[in-house]
Order: structure tokens, then sequence, then C-alpha cells
């Protein structure tokens, strides 16, 4: 039997980003994705026109049906679509925790696509609130780490003082000809560098975050899950491909 990812996200037509990019993400790490949709997106490639919650209700039965029938191993939350929605996915996990305290969360905190487009509702800090003090791992980059503090880029230690577990802040907002992503956990502190790919990609982040979670649901420790994720990640972009003008898809 595989272990198997509980995943909260929005659909993407264009299949870069969102429940897709998870779900080939999680098989192509060994996991199984249960995908519970959030949120309905128009968007394409490089641009999020709107974005329709899914009635908080429905993503509770839509999540109640399969973990009643499989064993959750890990869990990965994406947009939660609105503060409702996060409020309900944070009362469930709260109830999957009762039976495996040590289940892995994963929370991918995104607030705007990469041109800047919204994507909760409203206010989206806010509504993430819930939600950070259940995550093992948040996933946020530089300006996500910013706006969930209301501070600095680099203060990932006011996120853990908000509950987060362990948190790696990705550093593909930064310049420079390398990336560096931090790492910031229970008296750890590490930094990975990659070299600087061409070009802009969609669903890079939700990539990330979903390979850690399928490597967690598989029990693998967590410097080795963060260090696999980021290696599978970086592959993933440069071996990307173009289906439209603008950023291109991972190839998962």
């Amino acid at each position: 039997m595989r272990n198997c990812v509980l995943v909260f996200a929005g659909t993407d037509p264009s299949g870069g980003a969102g429940i897709a990019a998870d779900i080939g993400a999680i098989a192509a790490l060994g996991a199984h994705a249960l995908p519970v949709i959030t949120a309905l997106t128009v968007q394409d490639n490089d641009r999020v026109y709107e974005v329709l919650p899914v009635d908080a209700d429905v993503v509770l039965r839509q999540a109640r049906a399969v973990a009643a029938a499989c064993r959750i191993a890990a869990v990965k939350i994406g947009i939660p679509g609105s503060a409702a929605n996060a409020a309900a996915i944070a009362g469930l996990i709260t109830g999957l925790r009762a039976q495996d305290a040590a289940l892995p969360v994963v929370l991918d905190p995104v607030l705007a696509s990469g041109h800047g487009d919204t994507l909760t509702p409203g206010d989206a800090v806010a509504a993430l609130a819930p939600l950070l003090p259940l995550a093992t791992v948040v996933t946020p980059n530089g300006p996500e780490a910013a706006a969930l503090t209301r501070g600095h880029a680099a203060d990932a230690q006011a996120l853990r003082a908000l509950g987060c577990e362990h948190v790696l802040v990705t550093g593909g907002h930064e310049d420079g000809d390398e990336i560096v992503n931090r790492w910031f956990g229970p008296a750890t502190e590490r930094n990975w560098q990659w070299p600087r790919l061409d070009g802009a990609f969609h669903g890079s982040g939700c990539t990330l975050a979903a390979a850690i979670a399928a490597l967690l649901a598989q029990r693998i420790p967590i410097a080795q899950a963060l260090a696999r994720a980021q290696s599978y990640t970086y592959r993933a972009l440069e071996a990307s491909f173009a289906i439209a003008p603008g950023q291109r898809i991972p190839l998962r």
C-alpha cells in the first residue's frame, strides 16, 4: 500500500500549479495524493484572473470521505480559498492528530501568484493564522515570510514563534546568480545554494511543498526530506517545458 498525502489546494486549468502540481510531485516521489479541492480558479500559466472558493462544508466532506477510507500519512496545504476553509482544515487536522500525534503537515503559504494576483479573498495572511501553529514545515518565499510575520523576510524565527516547527524560506525572489534556501528548525539552521535558472516557472512552490509532504509521509527524516525535495524540484525546473508564452511548467 502506498502512503497517502491528504492535499488541500485549488485547481489550475493550465495544469501547472495547485492540485495538478501536487499530484504529479507526490506521485513522482513515491506517495499517493488524496486531492481535496478548496477553490476553482480562472488562470493560465502566467496570470490568475479569478478565484472561486469551494464551500467549507464541501471541503470537509471531501476530506472526511477519504480520511475515513485511507490512512493519512501526511497533509499538504496550498491555498485554502477562504478563511472559513482554513478554519475547517485546521479543525480536521486537529482531529487527525488525535489519532496520529506525529502526523506531518506541510503548509505552502501562497499569498499571491508570481505576478501578484491575489489567491485568497480578503486578508490572506489572517486566513492562514489557524494553520500556522499546526504546520510541521512551512515553505514561504521571502515576500511571503515578510507578510506572515508583518516584518522582515529573513525573520523566520518569528514564524516559528507562531507555532511552525520548521521553516524553509526559499530565495527565488532575491537577486544574484544563486538561490539560497534557508531552513530554521529547533536548534537548527542550514542553507542550501542552487544555481539560478533562466526563466520563470509555474507551480515551483507547490512542487517543493508537495515533494516534502510525500517524503515525510514515508517517514523520511526532516533534514533528508528537505534536501531531497529541493533537489527534485530543481531537476523539475531544469527540465521544464513551455505550453505558451510566459511561465514554464516544471517536468514533475
